[in-house]
């Protein structure tokens, strides 16, 4: 029966979080403007920008019946659009504004794609939010309407583009049901940079038809009142929207780590300096940091609620020797020296960011996380290498040095990199890797993280790594097929692909496939009473193979020549 396939908490939190910080940090991402070079000179082309946008409001406003905040908002943060419309256009630096003018009275624009990359939709994505059949806010005013409701109430015009991302259906809703939304939350006790920040966090929270009726929401906004209001973070926080928003974010990373709303106010009675004294990307480093050690997100979450101090580890490009670095956090002697024999690939020097992938390709990942829920964590600032040399291979130095000569060194580099980060240390049995191992690091990441989503074990792929290097430059799909072989044919447990990596180096119809279906018919037959192992089997060149048929029963070979000769087969 084939292992049941395991999931990689690790890899799925991180790209969790990826996607979270993505979606708070990045703002528009299109920094090149349409081409301006044929049709204004360079020495012009900030003046002509600064012209359009003033016509432009001006059009707006005047023309346009446009309140004259919202006009020049939209003109003053439309620079995309506004120049992929003026670069079409013929330029005279004397008459330029009188040339925009015209076009403007006879090319009507379509004022949604404008207001939509001023409130900070990146210009790229514009169309997709584009109606065909409406062009005009005398249209359809609903859109503008709502943005002037949350603009008046303090939200910043160029952040509006996130809440319609996300939630569009805000902008469909009359100001009165907006601004009761917003008294609510008033009247929970909340400011108004607070509820701003809270709602372009949780955008949510204003499309909801009420509080009381939404058990998802009235738990969110309980975790809410606990962080802002039973903290008093006013009191100890100064700063804008950014900074309550930035407080949200990091309430929504334990969300992302599957802690429930509704618990979540329950679990930070001593977690007040993770919103007042550590930025976000402190948190998000040390989330994906100890997510990587490969135990539960829910784990990781009560870790960091329960140690708040441990955001403060720094671990920039500090180097570790894996020696040192076990006996500091209290491994015994006997058991270290076990581990160096049966794991020396791991011990040697490598960076204290990759620790999680080290410990786990010895099986310690389990050990070190107990370790850091007694508050061991403290141990990782007192931690230094005890001389310039501990831990040092020279012949891996030897061998880097020798690497910076060849003309793809940076290829290699780039290897050596990968095999770093899952645990494999600066000595000479990594630098032996680099010849036998092919393809970008993002593709050996990708076939490593395969077979551990197939259910091996993190230290059974490596040690598989180490004994046969060369089943990395397979394809997945390659893999894959040899691997649903070996567990629904064979029927073979993991753990013996570990001792047998070089199983997945062989062709599957023309090798592993014939070898194995002649040999288990030769068994049900009756005729082969000795039971081989798989790697005696596979293993052996085709003469030997032929011999070992032989030794099973005199007619075996030419069985095999009949069934076998005329194709190919290795």
């Amino acid at each position: 029966m084939r292992h049941i396939r395991q999931s990689s908490s690790s890899y799925s939190t991180i790209s969790l979080l990826q996607t979270l910080y993505l979606r708070h940090f990045s703002t528009t991402t299109t920094n090149t403007l349409p081409s301006l070079t044929k049709t204004i000179p360079i020495r012009h082309r900030s003046h002509a920008i600064q012209q359009a946008q003033e016509v432009l409001a001006d059009y707006l406003h005047n023309t346009r019946a446009l309140p004259f905040t919202f006009a020049e908002n939209i003109s003053k943060n439309s620079i995309h659009s506004i120049s992929e419309v003026i670069s079409k256009l013929p330029f005279s630096s004397s008459d330029f504004r009188h040339t925009f003018q015209k076009f403007l009275s006879y090319n009507p624009i379509n004022e949604f794609g404008f207001f939509y990359e001023s409130i900070g939709i990146d210009y790229l994505l514009i169309n997709g939010f584009l109606k065909s059949n409406v062009h005009f806010f005398s249209d359809d005013s609903t859109v503008l309407d709502a943005a002037g409701c949350l603009t008046g109430f303090g939200f910043p015009w160029g952040k509006l583009g996130r809440l319609y991302v996300e939630e569009g259906l805000i902008f469909r809703k009359k100001p009165e049901f907006l601004r009761g939304k917003l008294d609510g939350l008033v009247s929970l006790g909340f400011g108004n940079q607070q509820i701003v920040g809270i709602c372009l966090a949780f955008p949510g929270l204003l499309k909801e038809e009420g509080v009381g009726l939404n058990s998802d929401f009235d738990a969110l906004l309980d975790d809410l009142k606990r962080v802002f209001l039973d903290f008093d973070l006013r009191s100890c926080i100064r700063g804008n929207v950014d900074v309550w928003f930035e407080v949200c974010e990091k309430v929504e990373v334990f969300y992302e780590l599957g802690v429930a709303k509704g618990e979540f106010g329950k679990l930070i009675t001593n977690s007040k300096c993770i919103f007042t004294d550590y930025p976000t990307e402190d948190l998000v480093e040390k989330v994906e940091f100890f997510s990587r050690v490969g135990v539960e997100k829910s784990e990781v979450a009560v870790l960091i609620l329960n140690n708040p101090k441990i955001l403060s580890i720094k671990f920039n490009d500090r180097v570790i020797s894996v020696s040192s670095i076990l006996d500091h956090f209290g491994l015994c002697k006997k058991t270290k020296i076990s581990l160096e024999q049966k794991y020396k690939y791991v011990f040697g020097r490598n960076l204290m960011v990759n620790l999680p992938s080290i410990l786990r390709a010895m099986d310690l990942h389990e050990w070190f996380f107990d370790r850091m829920k007694c508050g061991d964590h403290e141990l990782f600032a007192s931690y230094d290498l005890s001389s310039p040399d501990e831990g040092l291979d020279q012949n891996y130095v030897q061998n880097l040095e020798s690497l910076k000569t060849v003309r793809r060194h940076t290829y290699s580099f780039s290897k050596l990199i990968f095999f770093h980060g899952i645990g494999f240390a600066e000595n000479g049995e990594t630098v032996k890797l680099l010849a036998s191992a092919h393809g970008s690091p993002s593709d050996l990441q990708e076939r490593f993280d395969f077979l551990l989503s197939e259910g091996i074990e993190f230290s059974k792929v490596c040690k598989m790594i180490s004994r046969a290097p060369k089943f990395l430059n397979q394809e997945i799909d390659s893999l894959k097929k040899k691997l649903d072989f070996f567990f629904n044919e064979i029927g073979l447990p993991l753990d013996y692909l570990e001792k047998f990596p070089a199983y997945l180096l062989y062709n599957l119809e023309k090798h592993i496939e014939p070898r194995y279906k002649f040999h288990a018919w030769l068994t049900n037959q009756g005729l082969c009473t000795k039971k081989y192992s798989l790697a005696s089997i596979m293993g052996t060149s085709n003469k030997g193979f032929l011999s070992q048929l032989s030794r099973i029963h005199p007619s075996a070979p030419q069985l095999w020549m009949e069934q076998y000769g005329n194709k190919k087969v290795d």
